[in-house]
C-alpha cells in the first residue's frame, strides 16, 4: 500500500490524483491540504478518511473541525498545518499541487522529512531551485515532476544516457492567441484568456499559458529539475499538443514523449515510478491524427516568455521577482483591475527595479516576494 499526502488537494491537480486514487485500490492518502473550498475538502476527508487536514484560514478550519468532529482526523491551519501535512509521518510521497510560492517551505519540510515529492508546483524550483535540488541529493529523496513537459522530459530520459543529453525540446500549446500581434491583443478579456484550446486547467495557470509566462516558468523549472543551463533549452510551439516534450542527445537522436493532453497520466507515472499501469482514457489515433506542426514562439508579442528566459539567466532572486509580479498580476486581470497587455509590462518594471541578490536564502526569497507585491501596490496609478 502505497501512502501519499497531498497539498492542494481541491484544485485541478488535486482533484485529479484523488481520482487515480479511486481507481487504483493500493494508495492510501494521509493528508490533505486546500486553501479555502471546505465544502469539497470535506467530502475529500470522509471519502479517503486522512489523518491531517489542513485549510488556510484558522475561521475555514474551525469550521470544518466543527463538520468533521465524527472522523478521526486533526483538522490544523495555515503554515502550520501544511507543514504538518507535508511531513505526515506515514506518507511516502507528497504531492505538491497548490499554486505559488507558499509551496517552497512544506516542500523542503518535505525533502527533510525523506518524501519523495511529486511536484507540480513550478514555483517552489522557479525561486529555490538552488536550494531544493541540492536538499534532496543530500536527503535521497527523488523529485519526480508532475507538469506534462517536465514529465514528458523524465519519461524521454528513462534508458539514456543523461551526461550525453545535449538539448530539450520544451513543447508550448502557443496558447489561445498564437498567431496574434500586440495590437490585436489590446481589448483581451477575462473570458477569452481562460479559453485554452487543449488542457483544462486552474484560472491562474491558464492565463499562464495564454501570456506564455507558464512556458517561461518552465523553462526555469527543467534548468533545475534536469541540470541544464538555460542555452541548452529551446522552446518549440506544438499547437496540437500531442508531443509534450523531447529531448536531444549529442549524437542527433531526439526522444518524445507522446500522448492525449490527460494530466492524469503525468500524475500517476510520479505516484508509481518506475512502474507505468493501465490508465482509463483517449489514446492517440494516429490513422486520424493528419499532421504535428511546429512553429517559433513569438517572444516579441508574447515577452513574458523572454523576460523569464532572462531571469532563469541571470538567477538569484530574479526568478523570484519574475514569479511574484505575474501571481500578482494575473490576480489583478482576473480582478479586472488591470489590462491584459499589462501583465508582462508589471512583470518586466519589477525587474527592472530589483537589485539581485545572488544566492537568496528561502528567508530573502519570501522578503523579496513581498517587495515585489508592494512594488506593485506602490505604483499602480503607474501601470
Amino acid at each position: 500500500m502505497k501512502k501519499i499526502a497531498i497539498l492542494g488537494s481541491t484544485g485541478s491537480i488535486g482533484t485529479q490524483t484523488l481520482e487515480i486514487v479511486r481507481t487504483n485500490k493500493d494508495i492510501r492518502v494521509t493528508a490533505l491540504a486546500a486553501g479555502r473550498n471546505i465544502d469539497l475538502l470535506e467530502k475529500q476527508i470522509r471519502e479517503f478518511e486522512p489523518k491531517i487536514a489542513a485549510v488556510w484560514s484558522q475561521e475555514s478550519a474551525a469550521e470544518l473541525k466543527v463538520r468533521v468532529r465524527d472522523m478521526q482526523v486533526e483538522v490544523m491551519s495555515g503554515m502550520e498545518g501544511l507543514l504538518a501535512a507535508a511531513s505526515e509521518q506515514e506518507a511516502e510521497i507528497l504531492v505538491t499541487a497548490i499554486v505559488g510560492m507558499i509551496g517552497i517551505q512544506p516542500t523542503i519540510e518535505a525533502i527533510r522529512a525523506g518524501k519523495d515529492i511529486a511536484l507540480a508546483n513550478k514555483e517552489t524550483l522557479v525561486t529555490a531551485g538552488h536550494i531544493i535540488m541540492p536538499l534532496a541529493k543530500e536527503r535521497h529523496v527523488s523529485i519526480l515532476p508532475v507538469d506534462s513537459e517536465h514529465s514528458a522530459i523524465f519519461q524521454s530520459l528513462q534508458g539514456g544516457q543523461e551526461n550525453a543529453l545535449h538539448k530539450i525540446l520544451l513543447t508550448a500549446s502557443g496558447g489561445p492567441f498564437r498567431g496574434k500581434k500586440r495590437h490585436e491583443l489590446e481589448n483581451i478579456q477575462v473570458e477569452d484568456a481562460l479559453k485554452h484550446p487543449n488542457w483544462e486547467m486552474g484560472r491562474k495557470i491558464t492565463i499562464d499559458s495564454s501570456t506564455m509566462v507558464n512556458k517561461g516558468l518552465e523553462v526555469i523549472e527543467a534548468k533545475w529539475l534536469f541540470g541544464v543551463n538555460m542555452e541548452q533549452i529551446q522552446v518549440v510551439v506544438q499547437p496540437q499538443s500531442i508531443i509534450h516534450s523531447m529531448v536531444e542527445y549529442v549524437d542527433g537522436a531526439v526522444i518524445a514523449q507522446l500522448g492525449t493532453p490527460d494530466m492524469k497520466l503525468p500524475i500517476q507515472y510520479a505516484l508509481y515510478y518506475p512502474e507505468r499501469r493501465y490508465l482509463p482514457g483517449d489514446r492517440l489515433d494516429f490513422s486520424a491524427l493528419t499532421q504535428i506542426t511546429f512553429e517559433k514562439p513569438d517572444m516579441e508579442t508574447f515577452f513574458g516568455l523572454k523576460l523569464a528566459i532572462q531571469a532563469g539567466r541571470e538567477g538569484g532572486s530574479l526568478p523570484t521577482v519574475f514569479n511574484a509580479a505575474n501571481e500578482k498580476a494575473v490576480a489583478l486581470f482576473l480582478e479586472r483591475k488591470i489590462r491584459y497587455l499589462q501583465i508582462p509590462e508589471i512583470i518586466q518594471a519589477c525587474m527592472e527595479n530589483h537589485k539581485n541578490i545572488k544566492n537568496p536564502n528561502v528567508e530573502e526569497i519570501l522578503k523579496t516576494e513581498q517587495e515585489t507585491y508592494e512594488f506593485i501596490r506602490c505604483r499602480m496609478s503607474h501601470f
